[in-house]
């Protein structure tokens, strides 16, 4: 939400300063994103004349100019077709720097010929997008004068991060009321005197039951021209960033942004009919004032007349019906949408506009015959014509406008209580007084409840052990509904930095440990991961449907999505991983290395889960090794080891399985796991997975689920003092001939178990394929004694249980 101090001042009687107003905003919860001033970027610029204007020797469409801005004659070579002798505009010494390009200005020679500065225009000044000519300025403007502050530029722009609960802060009047409550200044009221009609309107507006749409206020107003708006008001949309079009256009954006309320005007000579307000029909299709076509559903509140839809209710307008220069009748709309309507509809269709923006979070509905009664003086201030009376067509809701009755019990002792601010009762009314929150007695809030209101106050007075005021809240505040949402209200106005600071109770002596078992494991697991090389990343739990679909069945979806692209609660850690990598490839990065710590959503729970992808090249290419050689399963499998041993998993109890699911390339993947328990899975994605998420070629990925690993059977937090062995071990290799089909994690298990008090550790460190075709596996062998050395004898019986064990699988030593 941006708004410039001018403008705030038409609200608010203020003298406070652009920077206290800032810091008093971020202090009620209106978070100030950016304050800035665009008069200290142009400082550097002079209102300029042009004394003389010749033709360039060296180039048909420049011209030398001989320019004076307070300080003497200059000569500026310039290519704008307006420049002149005797126009006024705006020029930049040598050493200044423009705004829009970003370029220095220096004495450098054109074509030949020296340039001393630059004639400006609006594009390069960041005023505008015209580039067509040099900026020309009124016949009156003080030669050499500061150009921002004859153009009324000094003017404070704050851009304030709006939350999604508060509506009425999405106007610049809200944002005031909200300071004046805060104690800056003063809040000005504006009344809103109906504008006086001289004719019924025509043509008639329908609204249909459920349609989205609940009232629909119109005024036709007939014989307008619309030529450009005034300077003051393009000036004002110019500072907050909109681009000013028509003064009918205009006038809409303004009350957009000055009573957050959105507005829509039709040129009635391009309308086929009456109005209706309706659900979208198959087969409707319009060009909408973006130039894209869009294609309303049934889900969708359109506007339509009898050549179709015109229009996307309270998000966007169509080109059909858009007023031109050669307007002169027009509707002008102010209507009021169903909030969670418009907020489908543009999630659906990828739209977003002002309107959008408002309407979703909920417009105040009793601004409805202000707002277009003011619109309506301003349209016949500027452009002229003749106003209708006022009509409304609605479905109403049952029971009325919503917010008009809402009250809330709230005892004033719960301000100190979830609030920790001891504040009288007065002041605390003081503050809600301000905020324009009213208090009723129970007897005199009877009148303003309906029969369940009546029964729930009663309720929560007769149960109150303290005071119980009941209140009402403003209809601009559709978020307040309960009583904490009261003391949020008293507690930003007072001050947050009034709570006292409170140090939380403890038990006397050492602190214990507070870190559950889950929390522990994984904080091992993320140092190993960091310690082995890789990069943690932390992405959304939400994905699109498509990403869920390829890792299986999507069992959560949200209600109210930010976007299509996370609508669903991940059942995998991977897809955000792959289009992270992607992005990371993308962007020239050589090798991805990538882990994340999070949740999967399942249909049974959430499950803990560490996944791990691996793309672009493991090792680059250099002088020894020539090609950079690329990630393979077996490197996945490495650091799921890793992991696994960090987390306490019984690794060398561990099995590995082939194929680790639909998801994994058949023959190049596997699940670890314990029995029947499957605690991760590793190896490469299949490539039908890798084509549907766009994701890197030959990436390698694992899953660890931390759910499934045992917990520790010691109860004890020791560790086990380290004891090295008294003597030194014994290394002995065994070369197998073995079956094609063996798993060489089989005969390691294997020729561990020949002898468990001896051998201590075995491992592969050779794969060989012989002339006759025929599998080699090499295995080194670690014998530990303990008391006493080995003899020759008690080797050669460890040796002989170990190639009689290798036998058992089908193996033969190799000689």
């Amino acid at each position: 939400m941006k708004f410039t101090l001018s403008w705030l001042r038409e609200h608010l009687d203020t003298d406070a300063s652009a920077v206290e107003i800032a810091e008093k905003l971020t202090a009620i919860g209106l978070e100030v994103e950016e304050l800035s001033n665009p008069a200290e970027a142009l400082e550097p610029f002079r209102v300029a004349k042009v004394l003389t204007a010749d033709k360039h020797p060296q180039a048909d469409k420049l011209q030398l100019l001989t320019v004076d801005a307070g300080e003497g004659a200059v000569q500026v070579v310039c290519g704008a077709p307006n420049a002149r002798a005797g126009m006024l505009g705006v020029f930049g010494a040598p050493g200044t720097t423009i705004p829009g390009t970003g370029l220095l200005l220096k004495v450098a020679a054109i074509r030949g010929v020296e340039s001393h500065g630059m004639m400006c225009s609006a594009r390069e000044l960041g005023l505008g997008d015209e580039h067509d000519g040099i900026i020309e300025l009124a016949g009156d403007a003080p030669v050499g004068a500061s150009f921002a502050a004859f153009a009324g530029l000094d003017d404070p722009l704050f851009d304030v991060a709006v939350l999604p609960n508060r509506p009425d802060c999405m106007g610049v009047d809200g944002i005031a009321r909200d300071l004046a409550a805060a104690g800056i200044g003063q809040f000005k009221r504006r009344d809103h005197p109906v504008v006086d009609g001289g004719f019924e309107p025509s043509p008639r507006v329908s609204v249909e039951p459920d349609s989205g749409c609940y009232v629909f206020w119109r005024r036709v107003i007939r014989g307008v021209r619309n030529g450009p708006s005034p300077d003051w008001l393009q000036q004002r949309l110019k500072a907050v960033g909109l681009r000013p079009i028509s003064a009918l256009v205009d006038i809409t954006n303004f009350y957009s942004i000055d009573q957050a309320r959105p507005l829509h005007v039709y040129d009635i000579a391009k309308l086929a009919g009456d109005i209706i307000v309706r659900r979208g029909h198959q087969g409707d299709r319009f060009l909408a004032l973006n130039a894209k076509e869009y294609e309303p559903t049934a889900e969708d509140c359109v506007i339509a007349d009898d050549s179709g839809a015109i229009g996307l209710g309270g998000i966007i307008g169509g080109e059909s019906t858009s007023v031109d220069e050669g307007t002169s009748d027009v509707l002008l709309e102010c209507a009021w949408f169903d909030p969670q309507t418009i907020a489908e509809t543009g999630r659906r269709h990828a739209i977003i506009t002002d309107a959008r923006t408002r309407f979703e979070r909920g417009v105040d509905p009793m601004k409805l015959s202000g707002a277009i009664e003011s619109a309506a003086r301003m349209i016949l201030d500027l452009a002229g014509g003749e106003a209708s009376e006022p009509r409304i067509s609605g479905d109403f809701p049952a029971g009325g406008y919503p917010n008009a009755d809402r009250m809330v019990a709230y005892r004033p002792g719960r301000l100190a209580a979830l609030g920790g601010i001891e504040l009288a009762g007065d002041e605390q009314q003081a503050i809600l007084g301000r905020l324009e929150f009213l208090r009723l007695d129970l007897d005199d809030s009877e009148s303003w409840l309906n029969e369940t209101q009546r029964v729930e106050m009663a309720v929560s007075h007769g149960s109150a052990s303290d005071e119980t005021w009941f209140v009402r809240a403003p209809t601009w505040r559709p978020d307040i509904d309960g009583e904490a949402d009261i003391v949020e209200e008293i507690a930003r106005i007072h001050g947050y930095d009034s709570v006292p600071s409170t140090p939380l109770e403890r038990e006397p002596g050492v602190a214990h440990p507070t870190a559950t078992r889950s929390q522990l494991v994984e904080r091992r697991v993320r140092r190993t991961a960091a310690a082995r090389g890789l990069d943690e990343a932390v992405t959304w739990s939400f994905i699109s449907e498509q990403e869920a679909e390829a890792f299986g069945p999507a069992d959560w979806r949200l209600m109210n999505p930010i976007s299509e692209e996370m609508k669903v609660m991940r059942p995998s850690l991977l897809p955000s991983l792959i289009a992270a990598a992607r992005r990371n490839l993308d962007r020239g990065l050589g090798s991805v290395r990538l882990f994340e710590i999070g949740r999967r959503y399942l249909g049974d729970a959430e499950h803990p889960t560490v996944a791990l992808l691996l793309a672009g090249d493991r090792d680059p290419r250099d002088w020894q090794s020539g090609a950079g050689q690329v990630f393979s399963a077996f490197d996945a499998k490495a650091e799921v080891v890793a992991l696994l041993e960090a987390a306490g998993a019984p690794t060398a109890s561990l099995q590995t399985v082939a194929d680790a699911g639909p998801t994994w390339h058949p023959g190049r993947s596997a699940t670890l796991r314990l029995g029947k328990s499957v605690l991760a899975a590793f190896g490469e994605l299949h490539p039908a997975l890798i084509r549907k998420l766009d994701g890197p070629g030959g990436a390698v990925a694992a899953e660890i689920y931390l759910d499934s690993i045992p917990l520790a059977r010691a109860a004890g937090r020791a560790r086990a003092a380290f004891a090295p062995p008294a003597l030194q071990p014994v290394v002995r290799d065994f070369a197998f001939l073995v079956p094609d089909d063996l798993a060489a994690e089989a005969l390691v298990r294997a020729i561990r178990g020949a002898d468990k008090a001896a051998i201590t550790d075995a491992r592969v460190f050779d794969r060989y394929r012989t002339d006759a075709g025929e599998l080699s596996l090499a295995v080194e062998v670690t014998l530990q004694p303990t008391d006493k050395s080995f003899t020759d004898e008690e080797i050669g019986a460890i040796s002989r249980r170990v190639v009689a064990a290798a036998e058992k699988l089908g193996a033969q030593l190799r000689h």
